[in-house]
């Protein structure tokens, strides 16, 4: 079983990566093939990552997934082909047990990091726990979704930056969030492509701007951040879910290859 120590290595930063939700599995083997290939060429620890559902859509008709079961076979399939670890997200306490049948990591999405019952069932799965911060709460108060974690027995866990909200249609990075959330004693990652979503716009289609994506990643990489997190996709304006702010897949290689040199440089 994989476990944080596993993650941060000599300085590294560790890299969780892949599609919004799963697609399909031609769609999750082709993303994850090639980002193991970049990874492993870069010395880069590396998580595939895949929603098996999208419970959080802004509308009624919006993709949520392919079904629960099918999605999270193709999940241990990635790993499995790749042997590299998995993590998905849940969203509801009695998911938990289900999905770290399948997966490595379990994701705790922002907007239920308070949830006690969700937090204490992945806990009990003894899967290392990665709790993405509310875009409602500042780093000092996440020490609290950490602290449930811990206290129902699973030291293994992990803090993720998304953004703070900003009125009503935007987010807002505090970089100052990393450090003071490192403070906890566990791995912090930035969220480089969630972090510039444009939610509650009027056509319930949520934006982004992926021009950013590189700016918000280097300058995490500048200050510390364990890991970063980057949701991406052959094309993203065709992918079924967060399409406006995704990576393009064919841009990763050189944006990791820019922030491991830039990791290198500050060490």
């Amino acid at each position: 079983m994989i476990t944080i120590n596993d993650l941060n290595k000599d300085g590294k930063f560790f890299l969780m990566a892949g599609p919004c939700v799963i697609e399909g599995e031609e769609m999750a083997l082709r993303i994850a093939e090639k980002i193991t290939e970049i990874t492993e060429k870069l010395g880069i620890p590396y998580i595939f990552k895949g929603s098996y559902r999208k419970a959080n859509r802004s509308r009624l008709d919006s993709f949520t997934g392919i079904g629960d079961e099918k999605a999270l076979r193709i999940l241990r399939k990635v790993g499995e082909t790749f042997q590299i670890p998995t993590v998905t997200d849940i969203h509801e306490s009695h998911e938990a047990a289900m999905a770290a049948e399948y997966v490595d990591v379990l994701q705790i999405p922002a907007f239920l990091c308070r949830q006690t019952d969700l937090l204490v069932a992945a806990a009990r799965t003894g899967k290392i726990v990665n709790i993405k911060k509310g875009q409602f709460l500042s780093p000092d108060a996440m020490r609290f979704a950490v602290q449930k974690v811990v206290d129902a027995g699973n030291p293994q866990v992990m803090i993720t930056e998304r953004g703070t909200t900003f009125g009503y249609t935007d987010l807002v990075v505090d970089f100052r969030g990393i450090p003071q959330m490192q403070a906890f004693g566990f791995p912090v990652i930035m969220d480089a492509t969630h972090s510039l979503q444009q939610p509650n716009q009027a056509s319930g289609v949520t934006g982004g701007l992926p021009a950013l994506i590189e700016t918000i990643a280097k300058a995490a990489i500048a200050i510390g951040a364990d890991g970063l997190f980057i949701e991406t996709h052959p094309e993203p304006s065709q992918a079924k879910s967060d399409g406006a702010n995704m990576l393009r897949l064919d841009l990763l290689e050189g944006l990791l290859t820019r922030l491991v040199r830039l990791r290198q440089a500050i060490l």
